[in-house]
């Protein structure tokens, strides 16, 4: 099993946008079939290095990648690009 995790920092005044994309990007769970299990969430504390993180679960690292490239993931993406200050990730096994 594979855990991806993104954390983001959003530019201020893009709270809107913001969760807009969260919400797209929720909408994947149950859609694009290598997601495993999946969990978007928004800091509830201000002083926070980061706004949001993604916890996103798959068999594999190939399985990522094919979600990573699919059409509705990489057209959810484009929105987060646009709206981010700043991006972390970390990938590992269980």
């Amino acid at each position: 099993m594979v855990t991806h995790i993104v954390m983001w920092k959003f530019k201020t005044g893009e709270e809107e946008n913001m969760h807009q994309f969260l919400d797209g990007l929720q909408s994947l769970s149950g859609v694009i079939p290598q997601i495993r299990n999946m969990e978007v969430h928004v800091s509830c504390n201000e002083n926070n290095a980061y706004d949001a993180v993604l916890i996103s679960r798959f068999d594999s690292l190939d399985d990522l990648e094919i979600y990573k490239n699919d059409p509705r993931h990489v057209a959810v993406a484009q929105l987060c690009k646009a709206i981010r200050e700043d991006r972390a990730a970390i990938d590992f096994e269980t």
